[in-house]
């Protein structure tokens, strides 16, 4: 098995360095953009599907993240110093939500986080001396590493995903560590979690720091992508998608991210042709995707393994009543 992961993660690599030359510039920007989206879903991926903490705020990470580097490297500030004030930011903040956490929980936490992505929204439109309000900020450059300026298309791309491999190498790695097996212990039962010595105060704010730091990552990336910003990629709406992005995917799988990111960034491009249906539909997919995989996308295997286990139970205990009935 681990013989065929390995394959598999090698063949999708590969496919990874080759695809942006078989598209065209939107192409190469649309899986550039599918990157980024992966890169902050892997720390909402930490926050609900290991911690277990339901959080609706994710844009409010990536919105700092953007907004941090837009104004630093607007002030004559380097991409990589701007990236990492916009990462302590977000671990800052991080922890600070997390603080609500620690007292309310399951819808009132999702709550909670809406309530804070608006407030953060409607500071960016209203402090225009510093955000630019609903103007945005534009001209934002593109990072440089030894003095080669990524500017082109593919170039960026490229870019973009080493840190995407370095962001899935490193939640990998955390996953398997002992502070991942906390992570799980504490959204399969805090108590538990709790009496078997797991500080539940401390890693349910680990979640939201480190959760925070990978929005804050992908917003810097995001803000060098389009060069301009502006409020709206960061509203309630976003952190809702993201949210949908991870369940989709598949919440508590390192892939999940990966696959309902695609799933969210690319499905509006295959379903222009509906126009102003493409939300009915995206619902409609949804919520039949929570009746009948509620684990999303990658539990599909487990579902069809424990159909089959139910249903040889179920022969089983039929056969065990029939030869009881013939002996009696």
């Amino acid at each position: 098995m681990k013989k065929i992961n390995l394959f598999l993660g090698v063949l999708s690599l590969a496919a990874l360095i080759i695809a942006p030359h078989f598209f065209k510039t939107y192409g190469v920007y649309l899986l550039t953009y599918w990157l980024v989206y992966v890169i902050a879903n892997l720390g909402l991926n930490l926050i609900v599907g290991y911690a277990g903490l339901k959080a609706l705020g994710h844009a409010a990470f990536f919105g700092i993240g953007a907004y941090s580097s837009a104004i630093l490297m607007q002030a004559g500030v380097n991409f990589w110093a701007a990236m990492l004030v916009g990462m302590v930011l977000c671990f800052v903040l991080g922890l600070l939500v997390g603080f609500p956490a620690l007292r309310v929980q399951m819808h009132y936490l999702a709550f909670a986080t809406l309530g804070l992505n608006e407030i953060f929204v409607l500071v960016l439109r209203n402090e225009e001396w510093l955000t630019g309000g609903t103007f945005g900020i534009s001209g934002i450059a593109r990072p440089s590493l030894f003095g080669y300026v990524f500017k082109g298309a593919i170039p960026y791309y490229y870019f973009v995903l080493v840190f995407a491999l370095i962001a899935f190498l490193l939640l990998w790695w955390l996953i398997h560590s002992p502070w991942g097996k906390a992570f799980m212990a504490l959204r399969d039962n805090p108590i538990r979690a709790e009496s078997l010595g797991v500080n539940i105060q401390r890693y349910t704010l680990l979640a939201f720091a480190i959760g925070g730091v990978y929005a804050g990552v992908a917003g810097s990336l995001f803000a060098s992508l389009v060069q301009f910003i502006d409020p709206e990629p960061f509203n309630v709406q976003i952190s809702i998608l993201m949210f949908l992005m991870v369940i989709l995917g598949g919440p508590g799988y390192l892939l999940g991210p990966v696959l309902g990111s695609f799933i969210g960034v690319f499905a509006p491009e295959w379903l222009r042709f509906t126009e102003g249906w493409y939300l009915l539909l995206f619902g409609g997919v949804v919520v039949l995707l929570m009746i009948w995989l509620p684990g999303g996308l990658l539990s599909l295997r487990q579902a069809l393994a424990a159909r089959r286990e139910a249903k040889a139970h179920e022969a089983a205990r039929l056969s065990a009543a029939a030869q009881a009935r013939r002996g009696a």
